[in-house]
């Protein structure tokens, strides 16, 4: 089995993008056997409301009945928004299974009281939140791009905040270095990494780093090529991931995660 823990619908303003779309991405699965995506709508983004991008999500999803065991839909919330709070329980009753947030592009701190209410909040509902390094290369850049990129050590202080949470880290492009004390943090907490940044090309080191529990398969489609998240566990020599360490990555580490 394959679980996609990183994949989207919708659209980028800066980038066209292919398989963007419920239809055209479970097109996508099929080719390359992928049984599930956990998805979220990119224009929660750049909507200053971001539930009209849930709701377009939740009606795309349920739309067709081959859509709803394939697709695990996650909310985009904005704590900075001040009806965040009837967006998150609206998102519930909707079926989502967790909820993505873009401090970078809404303009907040993770250190905002604001936000860690909701992830407080989260923590209670047992959803997990997900943040995301990087959505798009900056070195392509438009003048209404963010001017500077996550590495892994700027997700710490909301991990500090709410050690009890369950965070979803995705798509480590940067620098994945950690003080000593901050690495002892994101080992003892509850943290699923996805397979697709750049600084996962030494997925074995990774492994031997945070454990073998810590990983979960990600594509960051459709802005990120298909297969770079699968080849990364595929590749891993005999030394560095046995079989049954394989499944893990897969699936099974994400099923876990989030209760499927």
């Amino acid at each position: 089995m394959l679980l996609d823990i990183n994949a989207y619908v919708g659209h980028w303003p800066f980038k066209q993008l292919q398989f963007n779309s419920c239809e055209k991405l479970l097109q996508r699965m099929n080719r390359f056997g992928v049984d599930v995506s956990v998805i979220t709508n990119l224009h929660g983004i750049f909507y200053k409301n971001t539930q009209s991008a849930n709701e377009e999500l939740h009606d795309e999803v349920i739309s067709e009945s081959r859509f709803r065991d394939r697709f695990v839909p996650f909310a985009v919330i904005n704590p900075i928004y001040a009806g965040w709070k009837d967006d998150l329980e609206t998102c519930v009753r909707m079926g989502m299974k967790g909820v993505r947030l873009y401090p970078k592009y809404h303009d907040y701190e993770l250190s905002d009281p604001l936000c860690i209410e909701l992830v407080k909040h989260l923590r209670d509902l047992g959803l997990p939140v997900a943040l995301t390094l990087r959505m798009v290369d900056s070195r392509q850049r438009s003048w209404m791009d963010i001017e500077k990129e996550w590495e892994l050590k700027d997700i710490v202080p909301i991990v500090r905040e709410v050690p009890d949470a369950k965070y979803i880290i995705l798509n480590i492009a940067n620098s994945s270095r950690l003080s000593e004390e901050d690495e002892r943090l994101i080992k003892q907490s509850s943290i699923l990494f996805d397979t697709s940044g750049r600084e996962l090309s030494d997925l074995g080191g990774m492994l031997s780093r945070f454990g073998k529990h810590a990983f979960a398969f990600g594509t960051h489609s459709p802005i990120l090529d298909y297969l770079t998240g699968l080849l990364r566990i595929e590749a891993l020599r005999s030394d560095e991931a046995d079989e049954e360490t394989k499944k893990m990555l897969r699936s099974e580490n994400a099923k876990s995660f989030l209760g499927l």
